[in-house]
């Protein structure tokens, strides 16, 4: 199957669609989200929205116009996906080749397409790079993602499908695209927003499953060294739900051990409904 592409109002396949000068194409200026289709539903829709919201706004452009996002969305998933994900940007539209913004109407993008399903353990690798927790743009979910396609190029070389990067502190901060929890002594813990990490929607649903059984978990500052020592490790994104690692770097650690199991089994038991 391929991806399904609907740009301002039309679907348009693979034909060309966005303008060169969309100020995403020129300087990466837009935000996005991506969300798991299951069976052709949508996961945490409106927790997806709410985020893109505040990114928007944190960019200085107005939020979104949902019914245009439901639009898009809807036609997309005409076609039933029984597991993929959906990823749909708004951009601040077309403008000046500088950083300088435009008076345009930003321009509206949804995707759809099917992922194979994460598997249940998965190597992570750190790398040499770091997130700058001070950034203009810090928390928020931009397309300027070409410091996460460097980093998970280091790690797929070093047989990783994960690059865990530390913040300028030298303390755990997140992946490219997951956020990252390590327990210690029967512990979940996993690094706080202060941290200079982007909040992850199955992060955040992943604390409250875990409180609902009783899961001891708090997000606590650790040092990239942490990985080091953890009895057990495991990341959170869209498609990947609770994943346990079983290498970080050239560290075996039995996985999943106890305690991811029970996270993943509270955020199955829970996440649909807290969603």
């Amino acid at each position: 199957m391929t991806i399904r592409v609907w740009v301002n109002g039309r679907l348009v396949g693979n034909e060309p669609s966005i303008g060169a000068l969309d100020h995403s194409v020129t300087v990466g200026d837009a935000v996005f989200e991506t969300c798991k289709v299951e069976n052709n539903e949508v996961f945490a829709l409106q927790r997806h929205h709410d985020r893109l919201d505040r990114s928007l706004t944190g960019l200085g452009l107005p939020v979104a116009d949902r019914d245009r996002l439901a639009e898009g969305i809807a036609a997309v998933l005409a076609e039933p996906l029984e597991f993929g994900r959906i990823r749909y940007s708004v951009t601040a539209g077309p403008g000046p080749l500088g950083s300088d913004r435009g008076d345009a109407e930003p321009t509206y993008i949804v995707l759809a397409g099917p992922v194979p399903r994460p598997g249940e353990t998965t190597a992570i690798a750190t790398v040499p790079w770091t997130r700058n927790e001070n950034s203009a743009v810090v928390g928020l979910k931009t397309t300027s993602y070409a410091e996460n396609v460097v980093a998970l190029a280091h790690a797929k070389e070093r047989g990783g499908s994960e690059a865990i990067f530390a913040n300028t502190r030298g303390e755990l901060c997140e992946g490219t695209g997951s956020n990252i929890f390590v327990v210690v002594d029967g512990e979940v813990l996993t690094p706080p927003v202060e941290s200079g990490l982007l909040p992850g929607i199955t992060r955040e649903l992943a604390i409250l499953c875990a409180r609902a059984e009783q899961v001891p978990v708090r997000e606590a500052t650790l040092p990239l060294s942490v990985l080091e020592t953890a009895d057990e490790v495991f990341i959170t994104s869209s498609t990947r739900d609770i994943q346990a690692v079983s290498r970080v770097d050239q560290r075996e650690i039995a996985a999943p051990g106890p305690v991811t199991r029970r996270v993943a089994q509270a955020f199955a038991t829970h996440a649909a409904a807290l969603a």
